[in-house]
């Protein structure tokens, strides 16, 4: 496993629609996107940070989306598909998995923003490329997979007055 030092380079990737449904159903709160970048990044080179995020038609979404970029954030924004069943689809695991490849060759750390279990085998490939992978979630609803496929899991719930509003 690779050490943390100053001159490392990351790239931080928050899957924002898992950490929004985490945060939401077990504290009824926010994610604290400003403490979430500033854990990430942990004094180390900051190479690139992108948030993931769903267009619903929202009317508060488009100053999240503003907040997002104020705090540093570049934002990478899909709208949500309806089909004509009446469900919803969205989601970035696709476009999260391949802007981690193409940063890899780039950077020494990915740390990847989610609990989603989809994200195991993105891990071990990263690694397998000598590339440090940090996952940053919620253990009440991270996938023990994820967890085992990083390098190293920060539980958000750990420090709640860190990464929730």
């Amino acid at each position: 496993m690779t050490e943390i030092h100053p001159d490392q380079r990351v790239a931080v990737l928050a899957d924002s629609q898992n950490l929004y449904h985490s945060a939401q159903s077990v504290y009824s709160q926010n994610i604290d996107y400003s403490g979430l970048l500033e854990e990430a990044v942990n004094d180390r080179a900051l190479v690139r940070a992108i948030a993931y995020v769903i267009r619903a038609d929202s009317p508060e979404e488009e100053s999240f989306f503003e907040a997002l970029r104020d705090i540093g954030f570049e934002t990478k924004i899909k709208d949500i598909k309806t089909f004509a069943d009446g469900s919803k689809k969205a989601d970035w695991d696709l476009g999260m998995s391949l802007d981690a490849v193409s940063l890899a060759s780039h950077v020494d750390t990915v740390v990847l923003c989610t609990g989603d279990g989809d994200f195991a085998r993105l891990c071990s490939h990263l690694r397998h490329e000598g590339v440090r992978v940090e996952a940053m979630g919620f253990s009440n609803s991270a996938a023990d997979e994820l967890i085992e496929a990083a390098d190293e899991f920060v539980d958000l719930a750990e420090r709640e007055e860190t990464f929730l509003l």
